[in-house]
């Protein structure tokens, strides 16, 4: 009784963390913690991927003016800015994030920190050059 115990303590600790990347996620601008956008996080195959909902920035076109290739002048919703994540233990890593505002692609990986909380870090070359934002799992 003691081991069945056991197993469904680990097994609900796990709950917690359950659901994911997968689903809503709010970002928020690094210097005045406004709402920039919502982010929907889905999987494809076995790869991660990203688009942006709804942007809450004003004063902008809504369109990716800086992208480049198919990216460039798309809207701003719809856009896919994470691509081809693979889950690698506690990260998924080994995809691209695009910065909508600068039209410039980085490297990236994620890492869910808590139920409602996701460290995404895009970066060039070597992870520690590069930018950490939190976003949190819209409720």
């Amino acid at each position: 009784m003691k081991y069945i115990s056991l197993l469904v303590l680990f097994f609900m600790s796990g709950l917690s963390y359950g659901q994911g990347i997968i689903g809503q996620w709010e970002t928020y601008d690094d210097e005045t913690n406004q709402k920039k956008a919502l982010i929907e996080i889905y999987q494809t195959n076995d790869s991660f991927y990203a688009k942006i909902v709804e942007s809450y920035v004003k004063g902008t076109s809504g369109i990716c003016e800086k992208c480049e290739g198919a990216k460039k002048d798309q809207p701003i919703a719809g856009l896919v800015i994470i691509e081809d994540l693979k889950e690698d233990d506690d990260e998924f890593n080994g995809g691209t994030i695009l910065d909508p505002e600068n039209g410039k692609t980085y490297k990236c990986y994620l890492q869910l920190l808590e139920t409602n909380k996701l460290k995404v870090r895009g970066y060039l070359g070597f992870s520690l050059l590069g930018r950490t934002q939190y976003w949190r799992r819209k409720e």
